[in-house]
């Protein structure tokens, strides 16, 4: 596939980086130091995070309007399932994702952006004669993501739920608020990145499945 291809030297170092950074922290959580490598996912959120936007095709003021837009509706989701138990369920995050407020991780604003991101690019390379589909897939697809994300998440020391494992209003809450941000990133971003966000989405897939898979 085309979209697996690098067109520049700047996106083959950024896919180069990503792959190095979510490979070498899978690798240290599995057989090396765990806690240490576990401490770092800020930082790789971060980089990868960096790396996406300076991959963009299009970054305008507007871009970067809803950009921010969706790290606000995210942090303000976040904040008041964690506080009030709503939309998400009952919650708290715990102290591997950073620096938070009202008790969310800024991270997780940051990671907000970056789902809706790589979900809508990869939909829109799928649907881009139909937005409105694209919107859709890419709220299901972060959805999925967040599948593979809860069962792994309290022993990364990421979050966790009241109970055992997450409820089914968390995928509902995670589907309702990805239409809403999928939203925004399809109708501001004209020109979507697809090389690189492809591969930050398919890195984050194999992260996460392999941990699901290999007990922690």
């Amino acid at each position: 596939m085309k979209i697996l291809f690098p067109q520049n030297t700047n996106t083959a170092i950024s896919i180069f980086i990503i792959w190095l950074f979510h490979l070498c922290g899978l690798l240290g959580i599995l057989y090396g130091n765990r806690e240490l490598f576990i401490a770092f996912t800020p930082i790789n959120l971060f980089v990868s995070f960096a790396l996406l936007f300076i991959n963009q095709v299009e970054l305008e003021r507007k871009n970067l309007l809803a950009g921010l837009a969706i790290f606000l509706i995210g942090m303000i989701s976040e904040i008041l399932g964690v506080q009030y138990g709503l939309i998400f369920g009952d919650y708290v995050y715990l102290n591997n994702l950073g620096f938070k407020i009202l008790g969310v991780p800024i991270m997780i604003g940051v990671n907000w952006i970056m789902l809706t991101y790589i979900s809508g690019s990869f939909t829109n390379y799928i649907f881009r004669k139909n937005k409105k589909i694209a919107v859709v897939f890419g709220a299901i697809l972060m959805v999925v993501l967040d599948l593979l994300m809860e069962p792994v998440a309290p022993e990364l020391g990421f979050w966790a739920f009241d109970s055992t494992q997450a409820p089914l209003q968390n995928y509902i809450g995670w589907f309702i608020i990805g239409l809403f941000v999928q939203g925004i990133f399809h109708y501001s971003t004209n020109k979507k990145d697809t090389t690189f966000s492809f591969h930050l989405l398919l890195v984050q897939f194999v992260f996460f499945t392999v941990l699901n898979f290999i007990a922690l």
